[in-house]
């Protein structure tokens, strides 16, 4: 396997999900070995992807340099791990990533548009040795060995229209794209409520998220998946560990897992060089990823 960029820079134009305001998105292809940087014009700052630049994960993963940030960035870098991209050039003129319609398929379909290029470059794969686990009481999130990467997610919510969901994920892009990526966030009224009053979520709305009261769905669509929470959760799960810098060769486990433990995660797995080695990505060794990205390049 080789590393990859798109063939041709795209754009698009949304709303930020806390400020409520356009956000103006490029994508531009980088050279190999050049990594995913973000590029806010509005201040000439680039930043780097990384989990080491990771600067909040209260409400969403945010990422800065400089006193300069880009909030929400995880349901893109979703999107860009899945369809394999290494170099990468994400030009934006605000502090947040365009919410979309809350999901990561928009981002899919940018990048469908862009297509993918095929760089003179070995593609590098984290490989997880051995256990790494991060807790906060009930609530954890591990990766294991394993010769693929697949993920396995478990919610218990004390609501009606949730309750508790399970759903295990054996990664590669058709599926992705089939059943991960139009995973709508979610949130409740009282939180949104709240958060307004706090001049956060002003750019929320029924239309790019699922939103709950005390005992129903609001949206009158309904749900894209009967365990459409589930699915988010692991949609956000790839784009935190998007963050580690490469592709992975693991299985990733979590129950009521946040953002916050998925970046004590990325944190941890680097602070033993027993728990991890880096290795050039091979087709027997990388099996599922290998029909991802087969798909993506069609």
């Amino acid at each position: 396997m080789k590393q990859r960029t798109i063939a041709r820079s795209v754009e698009l134009v949304g709303i930020g999900l806390h400020k409520g305001v356009p956000v103006q998105m490029r994508l531009e292809p980088l050279p190999k070995n050049s990594g995913i940087i973000f590029y806010r014009k509005d201040k000439n700052v680039k930043i780097p992807l990384s989990f080491e630049n990771v600067v909040d994960t209260r409400m969403a993963t945010v990422i800065g340099k400089d006193g300069v940030s880009v909030s929400t960035i995880e349901h893109l870098m979703s999107a860009v791990y899945s369809y394999g991209i290494d170099n990468l050039l994400i030009i934006l003129d605000n502090d947040e990533v365009p919410i979309m319609d809350g999901s990561a398929i928009a981002y899919c379909m940018l990048l469908d548009e862009a297509h993918l290029r095929i760089q003179n470059a070995p593609k590098k794969v984290l490989r997880i040795k051995r256990e790494v686990k991060v807790q906060d009481g009930q609530k954890y999130a591990l990766l294991r060995p394993s010769d693929r990467f697949a993920l396995g997610f478990t919610i218990d919510f004390d609501h009606p229209a949730i309750g508790r969901q399970h759903y295990r994920f054996e990664f590669d892009l058709p599926s992705y794209i089939e059943q991960i990526a139009r995973a709508r966030t979610f949130g409740f009224l009282y939180q949104v409520q709240y958060l307004r009053s706090q001049g956060l979520a002003l750019g929320g709305s029924l239309d790019n998220a699922i939103v709950l009261d005390e005992k129903r769905i609001l949206n009158p669509e309904g749900l894209r998946y009967e365990d459409e929470f589930v699915r988010h959760k692991i949609l956000d799960a790839i784009g935190d560990l998007s963050l580690l810098g490469m592709a992975v060769m693991g299985e990733y486990e979590a129950y009521a897992a946040s953002h916050h433990l998925n970046h004590l995660l990325t944190q941890k797995i680097f602070e033993d060089s027993k728990n991890y080695e880096i290795v050039e990505a091979k087709t027997k060794m990388i099996e599922g990823y290998m029909i991802g990205a087969a798909y993506a390049k069609e």
